[in-house]
């Protein structure tokens, strides 16, 4: 079964105040339609279209990389219109997904559950039950419980307006059916728009089945129109992610204080997470790992019994087996840290190399290295490697000491076991085995006088 879902993604959303294309807003660092059509994929054999209208270009720059058809539609007269700009790229025997741009949280076991229903005798159409229905249209149903209309909330009787099963929008049916429907939709109503949901009359009169489908959360298709319900589907995404970390193991400090903005590709066995973590992109945790409050992860793969302690952040790093990063540590993109290494506080690794059981625990920046093994690097070390056009390598061979408040400007490289002694500025290679420095001499001036503060 060949199925072409039509993603309607035209709307304005002027309840945004934004200039911002409504379903480019982000939930979990993703736009909207991002979302829907990342669940979309789920679906085998399926070819996506995405009709779009206000700030288009903008949605299309920012979404290139969907494998999807774009179609504009310039101007927005109604959902009906908007899928009659995507219907001759329907086949009468596919199956047509009608999905909304705003609704990202959609879950792929419903739309399973709707795609099923579809026939030749059968339109599919999910539905909600709402304690306040107020803006979405109403669900007609007769004697026998068999819906057959749909009414929008400006056209509703006082009577109809009680009722409190709702549309989504969502639906499913065949393309030849469709494209009949669409062929026969009037504007005579009280927007003087084109609805989809006049199909559903159709339909019915034509003797077809609305089988309806009812989500368990309204949360799950709840459109965005504005920032409250941004912000209330953010922590809606948020507890779902929460939910499963713990149902995989992970202890939460507090479920209501974590930001999943990426997808974990491994998650090992108890792991602790204290409060105000972020993790974004695509993440690798091991077992027995504790992340402190504060930190933020993306795209790291973290060993077995790592601790990574308050207010650091690691971006496209790599932590071994037993290593301790931080309080307040960084290390950025291209940072390989080996087992059983301290990384300390206010303390920056980039593009480096740390090797097993070394340690920099205080105040350092390490930039383009290379650390051995069982190497000291004292406090306010600083690795030069930019002359201001070029990045150069500093290599530190294994058990070397360097002292406190050295700079070691590369290219340079420290033998093995080299002591470097504090406060040096080392411009040169240093032989293995050696004491290395480099210091002015020591002066005291006797007869210095302190200035004094001039009387006015």
């Amino acid at each position: 079964m060949s199925i072409k879902t039509i993603i309607l993604a035209a709307g304005q959303g002027t309840r945004m105040r934004s200039k911002l294309p409504k379903v480019l807003h982000q939930i979990a660092n993703r736009p909207l339609l991002q979302h829907v059509y990342d669940t979309s994929l789920q679906i085998p054999d399926n070819h996506i279209h995405v009709v779009y209208g206000h700030g288009g270009e903008t949605v299309k720059e920012r979404l290139s990389h969907f494998d999807a058809v774009w179609i504009e539609q310039k101007q927005q007269l109604g959902t009906g219109h908007a899928v009659q700009q995507a219907i001759h790229h329907v086949n009468d025997a596919d199956t047509v997904l009608i999905l909304y741009g705003d609704v990202p949280l959609l879950k792929m076991a419903t739309l399973h559950t709707l795609l099923a229903d579809v026939s030749d005798s059968c339109l599919a159409l999910l539905t909600v039950i709402l304690d306040d229905p107020t803006g979405y249209g109403r669900i007609i149903r007769d004697n026998n419980n068999q819906v057959v209309k749909i009414v929008e909330q400006k056209d509703a009787t006082p009577e109809q307006l009680k009722i409190n099963e709702g549309n989504t929008g969502i639906l499913a049916c065949k393309g030849h059916q469709l494209k009949d429907w669409l062929s026969r939709l009037s504007n005579h109503n009280a927007q003087n728009e084109y609805y989809l949901t006049d199909i559903i009359e159709m339909a019915v009169s034509d003797g077809l089945l609305v089988k309806t489908t009812q989500t368990n959360s309204q949360d799950e298709v709840l459109g965005v129109n504005n920032r409250n319900q941004l912000a209330h589907l953010e922590r809606v995404y948020q507890w779902q992610q929460a939910d499963y970390l713990m149902t995989h193991g992970v202890t939460l400090r507090d479920p209501a204080r974590i930001d999943v903005r990426g997808q974990f590709l491994e998650l090992g066995q108890d792991i602790e997470i204290d409060i105000n973590v972020i993790f974004e992109g695509q993440n690798k945790i091991g077992s027995n790992v504790k992340i402190g409050a504060n930190c933020i992860l993306k795209n790291v793969e973290i060993a077995d019994d790592v601790e990574i302690l308050a207010n650091s952040l690691l971006e496209n790093a790599v932590v071994g087996v037993g290593s301790r990063i931080g309080p307040y540590a960084r290390l950025r993109p291209d940072t390989q840290i080996a087992d059983h290494v301290h990384i300390g506080n206010f303390v920056e690794i980039k593009k480096s190399n740390i090797a097993s059981g070394s340690k920099i625990n205080h105040l350092s920046y390490i930039g383009d290295s290379e650390i051995g093994s069982k190497v000291n690097i004292g406090a306010g070390t600083i690795t030069c490697n930019y002359d201001g056009v070029n990045k150069f390598k500093t290599i530190i061979e294994d058990g070397a000491f360097i002292g406190s408040d050295t700079q070691l400007v590369a290219p340079v490289k420290v033998g093995k076991n080299a002591t470097i002694g504090a406060g040096s500025t080392i411009t040169k290679d240093t032989p293995a085995e050696q004491l290395s420095l480099s210091r002015s001499k020591q002066i005291s001036v006797e007869s210095w006088q302190r200035p004094q503060k001039k009387e006015k």
